[in-house]
């Protein structure tokens, strides 16, 4: 498979899966949490306990459907070249949104090899994984996020066109994390580095580069 023919599936897939959606369009993302009927029988989901909290079952007692709405894994990677964090921007986000690279597992893939894949996906270049950052509830999104962080290896930057626009490469001391998604990771690896700078909403501050 080219190069281009990988980054239009990668991109299809995170379209679809709502991590590439245009920021205006997260709120319109199919969720399963949204259902209203059972997808076995069709039947009305009602609230009940089921493991301890309260979810949506089935109310046809002899289907015995459960939606226990999962969260979904995500991997993120803080990707560090010659002393500088590689941030990029998505087709359709706001010019000042400058996030880490991230994305989906695929089927019988580990975190660590989805991450790896990830970063040649978008970035056209190899990497290696320094060490794990932590694993981040996203709520909102319902995803777990497994972030990672890793060293690009030397050569030219060519970023997946049909997901990415432009990219910075920003010293660690001009970052600034922001509160959700993938910011509390970069928050705590800056932390590691005795770095602890302002939380900003995703935008607010342009990252410098010089």
């Amino acid at each position: 498979m080219t190069r281009a023919a990988v980054c239009v599936a990668a991109n299809r897939a995170r379209y679809w899966s709502g991590a590439g959606a245009r920021p205006d369009d997260r709120e319109n993302a199919v969720k399963t949490a949204d259902f209203k009927f059972c997808p076995r029988c069709r039947a009305p989901l009602v609230e009940a306990e089921r493991g301890g909290r309260v979810r949506l079952v089935c109310a046809d007692e002899g289907c015995g459907f459960v939606h226990w709405n999962n969260p979904v894994p995500v991997v993120a990677a803080i990707v560090e070249r010659d002393g500088r964090v590689i941030l990029v921007r998505n087709r359709g986000y706001p010019p000042t949104w400058y996030v880490l690279v991230a994305g989906f597992l695929e089927p019988n893939e580990t975190p660590e090899h989805a991450v790896l894949r990830e970063v040649e996906e978008e970035l056209g270049l190899p990497g290696e994984i320094v060490a794990p950052v932590g694993a981040y509830p996203f709520e909102r999104l319902n995803q777990i996020i497994f972030a990672y962080h890793v060293r690009l290896a030397p050569g030219e930057i060519r970023l997946c066109d049909a997901e990415l626009v432009d990219y910075k490469a920003v010293p660690p001391e001009n970052l600034r994390p922001w509160p959700q998604g993938t910011g509390p990771a970069l928050r705590d690896w800056l932390a590691a580095r005795g770095l602890y700078p302002p939380i900003v909403e995703l935008g607010a501050e342009v990252p410098k580069t010089d």
